[in-house]
C-alpha cells in the first residue's frame, strides 16, 4: 500500500518558518521525483518545488530564495523548508511523487497570518 504522508503545517506569522515533511512507504522512493504543490481557497493548485531522482531541484518564482525543497533517501522523506513565510502562502500543501505513477498525499494546512 502506497502512502505519501505530510507533516509538520501550522500557523505562523509573515516572515516566520515553518517546515513540512513529507514521508513515503510502499514505493522504491529513490526512483520518484517529488514535487511540493499547494492549494488555496478558490485557487488552482500550482506547483511549488520539485526534486528529481538524482536530487535536482526547482522552484516557482514565487518561493524561490525562502524554501528548499531537499530528500533523504535513507528515510524515504522530502522536506520542504519554507522562511520568510508571507500571508500569499495559506493554503493546504500536497506532496506528490511521480515515477510509473504519480502518488498524492493527503495534504496539510499552512496558514500564515498576524
Amino acid at each position: 500500500q502506497v502512502q505519501l504522508v505530510e507533516s509538520g503545517g501550522g500557523l505562523s506569522q509573515p516572515g516566520g518558518s515553518l517546515r513540512l515533511s513529507c514521508a513515503a512507504s510502499g514505493i522504491n522512493f529513490r526512483m520518484y521525483a517529488v514535487s511540493w504543490y499547494r492549494q488555496a481557497p478558490g485557487k488552482q493548485r500550482e506547483l511549488v518545488a520539485s526534486i528529481t531522482s538524482g536530487g535536482s531541484t526547482s522552484y516557482a518564482d514565487s518561493v524561490k530564495a525562502r524554501f528548499t525543497i531537499s530528500r533523504d533517501n535513507a528515510k524515504n522523506t522530502v522536506v520542504l523548508q519554507m522562511n520568510s513565510l508571507k500571508t500569499e502562502d495559506t493554503a493546504v500543501y500536497y506532496c506528490s511523487a511521480i515515477w510509473t505513477q504519480r502518488y498524492w498525499g493527503q495534504g496539510t494546512q499552512v496558514t500564515v497570518s498576524s
